[in-house]
């Protein structure tokens, strides 16, 4: 793996000298994108909306709009915003992590700490077990402030990129159910079907299917073959009748993940 960030974790007065990686590779299959005569490659250029004419990525400035007139941004504008946080990974609390909404996580990654920071490093993992807690932290990545947490699993202090509070979306626009129009008979009966589809958490059960088909699709039609797409299944419920419902998904075999 190669590491997309160096800097450390303030912990306190403890500064812990770290190396990030990402903890996540894309399952999805890069595809190009082709001009259907020749089967060409399509690129991309950046155009000049006045001119008309091509621009190279060396002209091309940052610049925000500020009273009909752009102020021009550089590196050092960015740095100059977050200059003593750029290199840090800096603690502010510790919170049990069941208190954060799941809504607000975002991006993992793996912090390996420095030949200078391994027992500062395994001290912080073993703290963060002992007490159930997560360190919340802010970090600049490219420029960018982000909010985090740091939490041990397994060995490894993973950091997970979450969201800042004005990034989510509010729910009120919605129409969304009262709770007093359910009947009792019928939660039993949801929760009796939540107990019987309820087992212990298996990641590695469940795979990414569509990827594996596409693949297989690719692998045919390069031998000259015809994949064949798969009908449509229609689910058709022969009444809307939401207790009977449940009670014929209570008699339904468990289907495996998938």
């Amino acid at each position: 793996m190669r590491s997309i960030w160096t800097g450390a974790i303030g912990f306190g007065l403890v500064n812990i000298p770290i190396k990030m990686y990402s903890a996540t590779q894309g399952s999805e299959i890069s595809l190009d994108m082709l001009d259907k005569s020749d089967h060409s490659r399509i690129k991309y250029q950046r155009i000049n909306e006045k001119s008309g004419k091509p621009v190279e990525w060396d002209n091309i400035v940052k610049g925000y709009k500020l009273d009909d007139d752009y102020v021009i941004l550089d590196d050092k504008d960015f740095e100059a915003a977050n200059a003593k946080k750029t290199k840090t990974v800096e603690i502010s609390d510790f919170v049990a992590e069941e208190e954060i909404d799941s809504i607000y996580y975002e991006t993992p990654y793996y912090l390996e700490p420095d030949k200078s920071g391994v027992r500062a490093y395994a001290l912080l993992r073993e703290a963060l077990k002992k007490t159930k807690k997560v360190g919340v932290a802010s970090f600049v990545m490219r420029s960018k402030e982000g909010l985090a947490i740091l939490r041990p699993s397994g060995n490894v202090i993973l950091l997970n990129r979450i969201r800042f509070q004005e990034e989510i979306r509010g729910y009120d626009e919605l129409n969304l159910p009262d709770a007093p129009e359910i009947k009792k008979a019928e939660l039993d009966m949801a929760i009796s079907l939540i107990d019987q589809l309820t087992s212990k958490f298996d990641i590695s059960a469940y795979k990414d299917t569509y990827t594996a088909e596409l693949m297989r699709v690719i692998h045919e039609k390069a031998k000259g073959k015809t994949p064949v797409a798969p009908k449509m299944k229609v689910v058709a419920n022969n009444t809307t009748d939401l207790m009977a419902q449940l009670k014929a998904s209570l008699n339904t075999k468990r289907k495996k993940a998938s």
